[in-house]
């Protein structure tokens, strides 16, 4: 009898104790910067943004830009940062997105969740 092939998927089965171990077991965290423009100022962006991504269980944060603008700040898996960028080019119902930026980063893990910061500032 041959049990090999029983053992061998017993053990891809099993999740590995250590995150970050590989991209097969594990996503690799990532950071984007994102620019938003268009009409997404005073129509609820922000707040928009914010429960989009603290669904998707990312981390970082979103602000006003002075010249009209909204940029967010978001870590996690890249696929998961993708999947928040086609929510905000989408946008909340009053806005108009006309274009959306992003600028891959490495992760710093430094935010615990998804804030809405309310002055503009370097982080």
């Amino acid at each position: 009898a041959r049990f090999g092939t029983v053992k061998s998927e017993v053990q891809i089965l099993s999740p590995r104790p250590i995150p970050n171990s590989g991209p097969d077991r594990f996503p690799v965290m990532v950071a984007a910067e994102i620019v938003v423009e268009g009409r997404v100022q005073g129509v609820g962006f922000r707040t928009y943004a914010q429960r989009k991504a603290s669904q998707f269980g990312l981390s970082g944060y979103v602000m006003n830009l002075r010249d009209g603008r909204v940029r967010l700040r978001a870590e996690g898996p890249r696929e998961v940062i993708e999947d928040l960028v086609r929510e905000l080019q989408k946008g909340p119902p009053l806005s108009r997105v006309d274009q959306v930026g992003v600028t891959w980063l490495p992760s710093t893990g430094r935010f615990a969740s998804f804030g809405i910061r309310y002055a503009e500032f370097d982080p």
